[in-house]
């Protein structure tokens, strides 16, 4: 193979190389990280100690960790839909 051949695929080849993790790359979400607090704050009204934006069960969502006096309620908004899709409890100081 010729030199100017190799350098020209070498580009190519390294982003064959990235093509898998460009698949699990999150998509933007529909729902903006606000437009979620709003409604994460409704179904739970308290002071939001954490967020992420993550995958779980196969759909992206905005968490947030609530406190509650001594408790802190999980609330996963849909990030496409803004529908509710975790409503759960725990006691300050446990872990995930």
């Amino acid at each position: 193979m010729n030199r100017k051949l190799k350098f020209a695929l070498l580009p190519m080849a390294s982003a064959a190389l990235m093509l898998p993790a460009l698949a699990h790359a999150a998509p933007t979400p529909k729902v903006s990280k606000a437009q979620a607090e709003k409604i994460a704050l409704k179904a739970a009204p308290g002071k939001i100690v954490e967020s992420d934006y993550e995958k779980e069960k196969g759909a992206w969502r905005w968490s947030f960790d609530i406190k509650q006096g001594q408790r802190i309620h999980e609330i996963g908004v849909d990030a496409m839909t803004g529908k509710i899709v975790e409503s759960s409890y725990e006691t300050v100081g446990d872990k995930d």
